[in-house]
């Protein structure tokens, strides 16, 4: 069940209708994305700090958040440039962050209310520009396939922990999923 971190990328390009008009738009603000990223890292973290177990999780170890929010700024800016337009690199680093995710225990209940907090956000800074609705559906595009990654990667990674614990095939797998679906 090994992904192809290059052709997911591809579906959910797609799939999202994420369009080189997009591509233009977030490199076109790559400043203000740099600019408004550790902002962005703040509420992010803040909101799910006010979460109970969250906040356990993030604060395991001291200055964990510190770390996390500058990987956050990374990660938000790379949005806006695209690292190599969107493709191999890109689409690696966003598998990778989905795995860190799955190891520290921030499952997608987690991700995305959070992501909708900062999207939320983003789109109260955007009233402010004279192209805001083409930024705005851009980033909000971006932000979704993102999250797939995130998704996807506990996907991945718990079905393989049972193929590999249990040694059953992908299709005895899904064939008990389905049956259990009532």
């Amino acid at each position: 069940m090994a992904l192809d971190q290059y052709q997911f990328m591809q579906k959910m390009t797609e799939r999202m209708f994420f369009t080189d008009t997009d591509k233009k738009a977030l490199r076109d603000h790559a400043n203000w994305g740099q600019e408004i990223a550790p902002e962005m890292a703040d509420h992010f973290y803040g909101y799910l700090g006010r979460d109970a177990e969250m906040n356990a999780i993030l604060n395991e170890t001291e200055g964990r958040v510190h770390r996390l929010k500058e990987t956050f700024v990374e990660w938000f800016v790379e949005m806006f440039t695209g690292i190599d337009n969107w493709g191999n690199k890109y689409a690696d680093r966003r598998w990778r962050i989905g795995i860190i995710h799955v190891k520290a225990g921030i499952e997608p209940q987690h991700v995305v209310p959070a992501m909708a907090a900062v999207v939320r956000i983003i789109e109260q800074k955007l009233k402010s520009t004279d192209e805001a609705e083409e930024l705005k559906e851009s980033l909000s595009k971006i932000c979704m396939i993102d999250l797939a990654f995130i998704e996807q990667a506990y996907i991945e990674v718990s079905s393989s922990a049972v193929l590999h614990e249990t040694g059953w095939t992908a299709t005895l797998f899904r064939r008990l999923i389905l049956s259990n679906l009532g």
